[in-house]
């Protein structure tokens, strides 16, 4: 067997193997196909045939399909099925419902069902409030996807996007103790996602929209915002604008730079691009360019797109216009919420001294940190093999911590800016550095810290509805 490790994934193969059949043939079909077998487990010993599963190192996606397709046409071997430790994690789904408290015997189940339930029932009826304390709206957020902007893939569809939502419903539980539960609906129109979120919401405690396309987000946020008195947030927005706004505060800090003077470009107006946009201004940044493929976005232009307007409107002081180029020639910070490759090494080297890139299109960044690391003062990405990854997990398991703790009606600027200032406070003076201006989404004090402080800005804005103990 060969020992060498390869860089990527392991698949687990299972074979039927007649009696009889060399398995030197099934090694050797393994390594031509350019996987490297380093476990092997039989399942189930037959006198015809045993049945093995294969544990196999292989490189990519490539490698799997040939792996498979070689080892089916050797004689007396039949390949069941390949998976890899990925789908095999999937498999059921990855999140389940567990009682908290078992029923063991007639009076436990006349407890929780009838006919005690009964005066439950009737205590919410009777205070409606009273569903916070009494169910699981108190601690549940529904995770409400269309399918319409799912990760990199675009529009898949709701069936696709469930793991997705599923993992991000690990994520609430596992960081912040936050139940959570996905909801992917078979429909793309906008009235019928806000109808629809609208009459599922007694049962829980927040919303969060998760890929939603652009701009329909923007109005279905905003809708269900007013229209009910529990948080909705729409992570892809606000939750990236929460670590990119820490991720340049500590930047900022580390360079002796000031947001108010710092001159800033952001490329990609979309739904991230425009809420990171909202926040830097929320945060005293006044000469903010928004960049998309029509250049930059300038007041002195009408577009299609109605948040493209709103943007000219509240950025470009100087109204200028031009290209990405022409926005980045002078300019302190490039934020990037659009595409992979767009920003060349030239253009970074017409900004101003000690430049700060956060390059966060996924998977390939807008320019990747080994072509411009030595010119820059910070660079931060939004992968995870880079340092100064921008990962939304650090915001929304805290947000939505403190939201529900306090029973805030809603998640306001003032929680968003606590949030990014917790998140930014967690890095200390003594490890701040050009590659460490961002906490790592596993640091236990994140979490806390941030419903602390959102906590204590839904109070002092109003928005809290309970003081919960600290």
């Amino acid at each position: 067997m060969n020992n060498k490790a390869l860089d990527g994934k392991t698949v687990i193969v299972r074979l039927e193997i007649d009696s009889g059949t060399n398995f030197s043939s099934v090694v050797s079909a393994i390594e031509a196909a350019g996987g490297d077998m380093i476990a092997i487990d039989v399942i189930q010993t037959g006198k015809g045939s045993t049945t093995r599963d294969l544990t196999v190192k292989v490189k990519d996606t490539g490698t799997t399909e040939r792996l498979g397709k070689t080892l089916g046409q050797l004689p007396g071997i039949r390949v069941i099925n390949t998976s890899d430790r990925t789908f095999l994690l999937h498999l059921g789904g990855k999140i389940t419902v567990q009682p908290k408290t078992a029923i063991h015997n007639r009076d436990d189940l006349s407890r929780v069902y009838t006919p005690e339930v009964a005066r439950v029932c009737t205590a919410i009826h009777e205070d409606p409030s009273k569903a916070f304390t009494l169910t699981i709206k108190r601690n549940m957020v529904a995770v409400v996807s269309d399918g319409s902007a799912v990760l990199g893939l675009g529009n898949i569809g709701p069936e696709a996007a469930m793991p997705v939502m599923e993992g991000k419903a690990m994520l609430f539980k596992q960081f912040a103790d936050v139940d959570a539960f996905p909801i992917c609906l078979d429909t793309q129109d906008t009235e019928e996602i806000i109808r629809t979120v609208k009459a599922i919401a007694p049962a829980f405690g927040g919303i969060n929209l998760e890929d939603i396309s652009s701009p329909r987000c923007f109005e279905i946020e905003e809708r269900l915002r007013e229209e009910l008195n529990i948080p909705v947030f729409h992570d892809d927005q606000h939750g990236t604008a929460v670590v990119l706004y820490a991720g340049l505060l500590n930047a900022l800090r580390l360079t002796g730079k000031s947001i108010e003077d710092a001159r800033i470009v952001v490329c990609g107006i979309g739904a991230a691009g425009t809420a990171c946009t909202k926040m830097l201004l929320a945060g005293g940044a006044r000469n903010v360019l928004g960049v998309d493929r029509d250049g930059i976005l300038t007041a002195d232009r009408d577009y299609a797109h109605p948040m493209w307007n709103w943007y000219a409107a509240n950025t470009n002081p100087g109204r200028v216009s031009g290209s990405l180029a022409d926005a980045v020639a002078g300019a302190d910070v490039f934020i990037g919420l659009s595409a992979g490759g767009i920003l060349k090494r030239e253009m970074v080297l017409t900004m101003n001294k000690q430049p700060i890139v956060f390059a966060m299109a996924n998977p390939e960044p807008e320019i990747r940190p080994e072509e411009a690391e030595d010119i820059v003062a910070v660079i931060a990405t939004g992968r995870s093999d880079y340092p100064n990854q921008i990962n939304n997990v650090l915001c929304f398991p805290g947000i939505f911590r403190g939201a529900l703790d306090c029973r805030a009606t809603t998640i306001n600027e003032e929680m968003k800016l606590a949030a990014a200032e917790a998140i930014a406070s967690t890095v200390g003076e003594d490890e701040l550095s050009r590659s460490y201006i961002i906490p790592s989404v596993f640091n236990a004090k994140v979490v806390e810290e941030v419903r602390r402080r959102v906590v204590q800005a839904a109070r002092e804005s109003g928005v809290a509805r309970r003081n919960p103990r600290e």
